[in-house]
């Protein structure tokens, strides 16, 4: 995409990695400071291989003291999808990852009760209540694969986690065209894990464009155990996070 001229990454032109339905935000920023996006998606979400009933029946089954715990706004569009025909159980809570997360949560009607101040696992962990000593259960509703800190830090906490696939990633191929347009391309962002392996499963590494930035440190975690060097981890780990990361990086060219 040819964007306008003059603006602060006038010239820049930077790979999106994100699902085609889900990529507007991003490159929309991006062609705002006057960068060029190559949209290259990598990945698609799809429903679990179960259709969804294990989610179902896990969101049924919360009482008071429980929580639901989204990890992203793909889960929260499939937990919110579910409560508009079977609203929670009163006393239910739901604690939201980051900005986006609680944003598309309570899109869907819910009320997002707790958002740590970092947006990843570790953060979210730090700022769990105690479980209560009449017992309580956390269902985690996340992708298919993902990392396992979360449900081992809150199980060590002493609560009952079940961790319930709301969606799977599934990767997506890259044509020769993307491909090309990759590799001439200046940056690449990256919004999650599985589209680090995705792209990286399709170009190689030495396919990759110079300049590399991570949405977080699990994305950046990723790219760097599968040998890309990050350039920058965006510090607020949401889409404006990263266009401000981007768009920093840039600010004292010549």
């Amino acid at each position: 995409t040819y964007p306008m001229s003059g603006g602060p990454l006038d010239g820049v032109r930077v790979v999106v990695t994100r699902p085609h339905d889900q990529a507007a935000s991003l490159i929309e920023a991006l062609e705002t400071l006057s960068a060029e996006t190559v949209s290259v998606p990598t990945i698609r979400i799809e429903d679990p291989p179960d259709g969804g009933l294990a989610l179902r029946a896990g969101l049924r089954s919360l009482g008071p003291d429980d929580w639901v715990v989204i990890t992203s706004p793909n889960g929260a569009t499939r937990v919110g999808a579910i409560v508009a025909e079977i609203p929670l159980a009163l006393g239910v809570k739901v604690a939201a990852i980051g900005p986006a997360t609680k944003a598309r949560a309570e899109a869907e009607g819910l009320t997002v009760d707790l958002m740590p101040d970092e947006a990843i696992a570790e953060g979210l962990a730090a700022r769990f209540p105690a479980r209560p000593s009449t017992g309580g259960r956390v269902l985690l509703a996340r992708a298919e694969v993902a990392r396992e800190t979360l449900p081992l830090q809150l199980a060590f906490m002493g609560w009952n986690v079940d961790d319930v696939v709301a969606y799977r990633t599934v990767h997506v191929d890259v044509n020769d065209d993307d491909k090309t347009a990759c590799r001439s391309a200046d940056a690449v962002a990256f919004t999650s894990g599985s589209t680090v392996q995705s792209l990286v499963a399709a170009v190689g590494v030495e396919g990759l464009p110079p300049t590399v930035f991570a949405i977080g440190p699990a994305t950046a975690e990723v790219a760097t155990a599968l040998g890309v060097a990050v350039d920058v981890v965006a510090a607020d780990h949401s889409i404006p996070g990263l266009v401000d990361a981007i768009r920093a990086h840039y600010a004292d060219r010549p």
